[in-house]
This record gives structure tokens, sequence and C-alpha cells, in this order.
């Protein structure tokens, strides 16, 4: 197939020089700033973007479970960082084996009795494991509350026999809530907050945010050793429309769609819906917008029809071929098998999702 007109739809579309671009702009801003990048592999899931990152310089790779890391080890990494809350002992094993592959596996600890549960899973693992302690800077998921709750967290780390406190990690995800004109602000005290925990309990230790809409301030900062964004790698429209920290021709991921049905005026029907897009949306309620600058929106979804509405509806003809990019572009890639890498028009390669689904 040589070009994308050939191609069935939807399907999910890469455009190479732009994730290279991307990848290439934020390596270059934290190694500008003495900082690692430890992208998050949750956006991509792909063994070839990985294989990317870590070619221009990415230190290693934040998974948000398992089997995002096994899935990835033939990428060449030696170094996860599991940002999540592992407690099952059944999980033993598996933490056994990445141990032995990987040069560095850092677990991540967010709460008390989480901890306990770690705690015991590194000991049936046969491992002492670094630990990350999670800090809550406005989110509102895992991670202490209050400086007292981590010096208690960080005192139950000291007297275990398993685990061994690395560092101190957040997640700002409360980021994609902020207007523009008030990132900076919301970066800062995000960033106040991580630090005074860790400047309470341990000084010399790092600092480990994780936004993409952040991400280059933290960088810029001076004050963190490592940042872990994920979905600036393709982009969607949380950061390019919403955020706007980048720009719409930096978005490397779209959605190809066909017009399938116009069941009445101002309403447009293509062959995309919650099974490509799935159902995240942004504030405004839209799930995807058309990638050519034209009023074009899915405003609603079905599982395999999306609802397009918008100006340009009236110009639209059954069988139209759009692309679109979505609200949300972690989940669009967890949903197919595939993408189609392209340049332009023309399809010149295409790249698994080895990491779909790897959800435990």
């Amino acid at each position: 197939m040589a070009t994308i007109h050939e191609l069935p739809t939807p399907s999910v579309l890469v455009d190479r020089a732009r994730v290279a671009a991307n990848i290439k702009s934020m390596q270059e801003d934290c190694a500008a700033h003495g900082v690692e990048l430890r992208p998050h592999v949750k956006t991509h899931k792909m063994v070839a973007v990985g294989r990317m990152q870590l070619d221009a310089g990415a230190r290693g790779f934040t998974c948000a479970k398992l089997g995002e890391a096994e899935a990835l080890l033939p990428s060449g990494v030696r170094r996860v960082f599991l940002a999540h809350s592992l407690v099952d002992p059944r999980q033993a094993p598996r933490i056994a084996a990445l141990s032995e592959r990987l040069d560095e596996f850092v677990v991540a600890a967010t709460s008390g009795p989480q901890a306990v549960a770690l705690d015991r899973l590194a000991g049936l693992a046969g491992r002492r494991l670094p630990v990350m302690l999670a800090v809550d800077t406005g989110l509102g998921r895992e991670g202490v509350r209050s400086l007292a709750d981590a010096q208690a967290l960080a005192a139950q780390i000291g007297r275990s026999g398993h685990l061994e406190l690395h560092g101190f990690y957040t997640h700002e995800g409360q980021m994609y809530s902020v207007v523009p004109g008030g990132q900076q602000a919301a970066s800062d005290e995000a960033l106040a907050k991580l630090a005074s925990v860790r400047d309470a309990i341990a000084p010399g230790l790092p600092l480990w945010p994780g936004s993409s809409v952040n991400a280059r301030r933290m960088a810029r900062s001076g004050r963190v050793q490592a940042v872990r964004p994920g979905a600036y790698v393709f982009g969607d429209l949380s950061l390019s429309q919403v955020c706007r920290v980048m720009e719409p021709g930096e978005v490397a991921l779209t959605v190809l769609a066909t017009v399938v049905d116009l069941p009445e005026p101002g309403l447009a029907l293509i062959d995309a819906g919650s099974k490509a897009f799935s159902g995240d949306k942004t504030p405004d309620g839209v799930h995807a917008s058309s990638a050519d600058g034209r009023e074009l929106s899915v405003m609603r979804v079905n599982e395999e029809h999306g609802y397009v509405r918008g100006s340009a509806v009236a110009s639209l003809r059954i069988g139209d071929r759009l692309r679109f990019v979505p609200a949300h572009v972690c989940t669009v890639v967890n949903l197919t098998d595939e993408v189609v890498v392209v340049e332009g028009e023309s399809v010149v390669d295409r790249w698994e999702v080895e990491a779909r689904g790897k959800v435990r």
C-alpha cells in the first residue's frame, strides 16, 4: 500500500518525521539542563518508538504495569521505573525476572499500607528493590498527602529489609485542567510541594516529576533530576488545543476515518467510534477534531460510529476520508494492534503495538 488512500479505515497513522522531532526536542531540552528523560511508555506501547527514545538519549522508561515493561524489553531498555502500586504476591516471579534482566528496576511506594504489601512482595521475589516515594501534589490520586505521612512512609521503608528509598516522584496530572496562563504557577506549586517533602527527609535524593504538560518547565527549573512525560511523543488535542504546550503541526498521530452516512443536515457519521477514539474527550466534550483545520469535530461516539458536527459538515460527501486528532492519545494507541507510519501521504512502515492491552 503506497499511500494512505489505499488503507482500510479506521487506521491509526503516525507521522514519522513529527514523532522523531518530538523525541529529539524533549531530549534536547532535558540534556541542556542536565535532567534525565525517563519517558512513560504507556502512551506509545511500542518497541519501535522505545528504541527511538533510547537512541536519542533517554535514560530509561517509566511503565504503568509489569506487562508494559516485559513487552518493551526488546527495545534494549536497561532501566525501568514501575510507577504503580504493586501489591499482589502473585507478581513476585515477574518482578524477579525483570530485576534479573535490567540494570535498574525501581518501584513505587504510594502509602503505608501499600508499602507493607510491597515489602512482602519484594521478599517473595528475593530482591531488595529501590523505591520512589509518591507525593500527591494536587491530583488526588496516589501519594502521601502531608509531610507527616511522608516521614512515616520513609521511616517504614527504612525499616524494611527488602526496600530502599531511592527518591521522590509525583504525577502532576492536575496540570491538564490548568489554563495556559496559570501553568507556570501551578507547576511551581507542584514542584515546591515535592521538593519540600524531599528536603525534610533526604535532601540528597532525586526528584522525578512526570507530566507532558509541564515536563519542559520542570526540566528547566534546575531542581529535578528526571522527568517522565509520555504523551509528548505523539501529542493530542489535550496538549495542542487545551493546554497549548504543543503546536498543532507537531501532533504526530491521527485517526483516518471514512464518512459513512449523512443522516441529517449538520451531522456526518464516520466509521470510527469509541473502539477507535475511546470515550475520552476534552473539557468541551470533543472526542477528536479534524487534522486539516476544518471545523469538524467528533462530538459523540458509539462503539463503531463517530458523530461529526461543525460548520464544514455541509461540504462532506459519503466516502470522504478524514484525519482526526484524538482528545487523548494514550487510550487510542491501546485500542489498535498496529500503527501505520507515514511521510506525508506515503505509507513507509507499520509498527506493532506490542504492549497493547498489557494492563496487568
